[in-house]
């Protein structure tokens, strides 16, 4: 599937992936309501299940496979060209941490009905404004209905993104690791500055993280820096020298090194596949 063959906006009712394009995960980020049954997957290498009543959200590009549909299985789906919801993301601050928080978790449990309603309303609006191609300006206010469908989608989810924070207090010493790495990810990439936050050896933060999750605390560390170096990668308005500023990095040529070394290619190289 080549960019220029992509529809920008794909709106749906699906019952399995026989419904889905073709590789519709690498081209599209992905906000899914399931009404019945349940989809298990594999995502970031752990086994999830979306059920019936719950929302799902997959960034384009995201590590998924293994997807299993159950046999009652009816979602409406909602399918954003990558590029352009990437293009349309408001600029503000909470957005780097939606967005590596919806990387971590893509299902979303606690639906009301009234969020339901908002969820599937704003599917419908995205998409009639998508399919609204006569009017004179038709780009702004298609980019314009992305900004706000976005924003109302934050809007929906502000609250579990909260009290997900709030396990830093409450949760076992992994869960405030992970709440932990959200906070001060783009600053700190030691092992050790997070076991001194939760009063414990890097050995055992080391030890804790292999029982949970199969992963070492600084392959915990380098993901989430990857993410967010990611995403400001992705927005133009920063520089790659206010990137590494903002990750408090000693120089710029040490930020280029460590992008490198995370991505396989330098800042620049990296931006300039964006084009």
């Amino acid at each position: 599937m080549s960019k220029g063959e992509l529809s920008r906006i794909l709106l749906s009712d699906i019952t399995g992936e026989r419904n889905l394009p073709h590789d519709f995960f690498r081209c599209y980020h992905t906000h899914l309501y399931c009404h019945r049954g349940d989809v298990k997957f594999l995502f970031n290498d752990q086994l999830m299940v979306c059920k019936g009543g719950q929302f799902l959200f997959w960034f384009a590009e995201s590590r998924l496979s293994g997807l299993q549909f159950s046999k009652n299985f009816k979602a409406t789906i909602l399918l954003v060209e990558k590029d352009f919801l990437m293009e349309n993301i408001p600029d503000q601050s909470w957005s780097i941490n939606a967005q590596l928080h919806s990387r971590m978790y893509p299902v979303k449990t606690n639906i009301s009905k009234q969020d339901k309603e908002k969820i599937l309303t704003n599917f419908k609006r995205l998409n009639e404004r998508f399919l609204e191609t006569n009017h004179r300006f038709y780009e702004e206010t298609l980019g314009l209905q992305m900004q706000l469908f976005i924003l109302e989608m934050w809007d929906t989810f502000a609250s579990e993104y909260d009290q997900r924070k709030h396990s830093l207090q409450t949760g076992t010493l992994y869960e405030r690791f992970i709440q932990l790495l959200s906070q001060f990810c783009m600053q700190h990439r030691e092992v050790q500055f997070y076991s001194e936050k939760l009063n414990i050896t890097a050995k055992y933060l080391n030890h804790l993280c292999k029982i949970h999750s199969d992963i070492t605390a600084s392959e915990w560390i380098q993901r989430h820096a990857k993410e967010r170096i990611i995403i400001l990668l992705q927005n133009r308005n920063f520089s790659i020298s206010e990137i590494a500023d903002e990750m408090e990095f000693s120089s710029r040529s040490f930020f280029t090194r460590y992008v490198k070394k995370l991505l396989g290619m330098t800042p620049n190289e990296y931006r300039a596949r964006l084009r």
